[in-house]
């Protein structure tokens, strides 16, 4: 097969979704392997290097795509890249198709075939090509979030940490998952008051378990985040339902119960957001006010720690990237039930449930699709 990786064009996106390992790791395996050129330099590296591991350096995005059949990338296809995706192709990367109708409707017209990264799912429920960058994303929440409550920036002028004889900042997150367990334990490791809010007692009992003394574990419920939102200083939005649109927990006529100046992260802005006065924002203009309330919208977090990040995913990406090289659609699917989970769109057909009913579009299961 001809693996093909475009350049990134969102905004401020400095990953790429193949490095000269994996490259080297397909090639052995039989396969082409193209990389537009540039591709990598936002994570560092250059095109040679890709040469060298045997891939070959292509000068535009159209050559990727009609040369590809597996196009591998770190997120969604804009409209740039549009006209060039055709019928039968395999487009793996994360979509988060429950944020964009668009993006949906334009992927059922191209006849595709649409692998989400953020939704490949083990037995066990885990999703581990979301999980590193969910690691990242919880972890930079409070570098982000520390700077943008600097006074320059907007915010209460305020130190996470206090110092002695002055109170830490109160950061309150909502989800103990990936993300919000990786937020908390970075606060908590800076010295702030943080308390981590969740619906699955036992997730609860677990942070409960392995978190530092400043960490407290509640409940969420409305009460209890109203409750919340007049203590934070600063509050990480960090809730997923896989593949559907995040729950609204934080509504507008909510923001008055905060602080002046207080920040807001809203780490699942790219499934929607469950901040009702979130929207998506870039790196090169990530904040802006809502009744005195700074809000920070990224959708690409783990793009900016590219040297970080790109390594994180494709250390979790390449082995299914072989797999589906290897065997193909249908049978790699069929062979492997963690990447048919992946499936959300198949040659104009809606296979993942949760988007054919947030867009009132028809649902088609995935196994009527590989038969």
């Amino acid at each position: 097969m001809v693996i093909g990786t475009p350049r990134e064009i969102k905004d401020d996106e400095y990953r790429v979704a193949m490095v000269p390992a994996g490259v080297e790791v397909l090639k052995k395996a039989g396969h082409r392997v193209l990389i537009e050129a540039s591709a990598g330099l936002g994570t560092g590296i250059p095109d040679k290097e890709y040469r060298h591991a045997g891939a070959e350096i292509v000068q535009s995005a159209e050559e990727v795509y009609r040369a590809s059949h597996i196009i591998l990338k770190v997120k969604e296809p804009l409209a740039q890249e549009f006209p060039f995706i055709r019928e039968g192709q395999i487009i793996f990367t994360y979509f988060h198709f429950a944020a964009g109708e668009e993006l949906t409707r334009v992927m059922i017209e191209s006849g595709a075939i649409c692998v989400a990264y953020e939704t490949i799912q083990l037995p066990d429920g885990s999703l581990p090509l979301l999980t590193p960058m969910s690691e990242v994303a919880g972890r930079m929440a409070i570098q982000e979030g520390a700077k943008y409550l600097e006074r320059p920036m907007e915010g209460r002028g305020i130190l996470l940490a206090g110092v002695p004889g002055v109170s830490p900042a109160h950061v309150t997150v909502l989800g103990g998952g990936v993300v919000g367990a990786n937020a908390a334990k970075i606060a908590a490791g800076i010295g702030a008051n943080v308390t981590i809010l969740d619906v699955n007692l036992e997730r609860l009992r677990y942070l409960d378990d392995v978190m530092p003394k400043n960490v407290t574990t509640l409940y969420s419920n409305a009460y209890t985040i109203r409750d919340e939102l007049r203590r934070a200083d600063l509050l990480i939005g960090a809730v997923l339902v896989r593949g559907a649109r995040a729950p609204i927990l934080v509504t507008k006529e909510m923001l008055k119960l905060m602080k002046p100046g207080a920040v807001i992260v809203d780490v699942a802005v790219d499934q929607g957001g469950c901040i009702e006065t979130v929207h998506p924002t870039t790196h090169s203009h990530p904040t802006y006010m809502v009744d005195g309330i700074v809000h920070y919208g990224v959708t690409n977090m783990p793009g900016a720690v590219a040297g970080t990040s790109t390594y994180a995913l494709t250390n979790e990406t390449l082995p299914y990237v072989v797999h589906l090289a290897n065997k193909g659609f249908p049978q790699a699917m069929l062979d492997n039930p963690a990447l048919k989970a992946g499936l959300n769109i198949v040659e104009g057909k809606v296979v993942l449930p949760e988007i054919a009913q947030q867009f009132g579009i028809p649902y088609t299961p995935v196994e009527e699709m590989l038969t």
